[in-house]
């Protein structure tokens, strides 16, 4: 449950920290500046993914929101803390662009990482009873009305869209550094030299 729990959490601060990344790139925002607004949209996107299941099954709003929080928020933090840190610690990853290998390998490395952090963390909370432990429950409950609207994204097709994400964007960087310029032709054919 502890590796269920991190890695449904990892997805949300994937997409958020790569989503932050693209709109602080591409706005033209500082360093700084992009990683504050990478990690408020991780939080963001870490906390919806867990509120869902719970609005699903008929919790409301508020009272989903109150136990995603207080389930969620450390996982979340350590999740950051050490993601960033690796990344500042990569030679050039932050200044990579997203058109780059370096920027897609530093964040694979970076997210692996705060995997490895936060999963210990994930699974102290979840023998005390806390963490994912208080959303557990909600979770496959059957939903009735309009609930059944709202998407039920099990862990393996979060996992399986970010890493097809990830690997998209490398293969993108990879294909951009490969592009070589097309050199132009002549009609009469290559220039003689007396």
């Amino acid at each position: 449950m502890a590796v269920s729990a991190t890695l449904h959490c990892l997805t949300g601060c994937a997409i958020g920290e790569v989503l932050g990344l693209m709109v602080g790139t591409a706005l033209g925002l500082g360093t700084l500046a992009t990683i504050a607004l990478a990690v408020a949209l991780a939080f963001l996107f870490g906390y919806a993914l867990s509120t869902l299941p719970l609005l699903r099954a008929g919790l409301g709003l508020g009272t989903a929101l109150g136990i995603v929080l207080a389930a969620d928020t450390l996982s979340i933090a350590t999740m950051e803390l050490v993601d960033n840190a690796v990344m500042a610690l990569i030679p050039g990853a932050m200044e990579a662009g997203l058109v780059n290998p370096v920027f897609w390998l530093s964040m694979m490395l970076a997210l692996t990482v705060a995997f490895l952090a936060a999963w210990p963390v994930n699974r102290h909370l979840l023998a005390r009873g806390k963490g994912h432990a208080l959303t557990h429950g909600f979770h496959g409950a059957a939903p009735t009305g309009a609930r059944r609207l709202i998407p039920d994204l099990s862990t393996s097709t979060l996992v399986a869209a970010i890493v097809a994400f990830m690997l998209g964007g490398l293969v993108v960087s990879i294909a951009s550094d490969l592009e070589v310029e097309p050199t132009p032709t002549h009609a009469a054919g290559p220039a003689r030299t007396p």
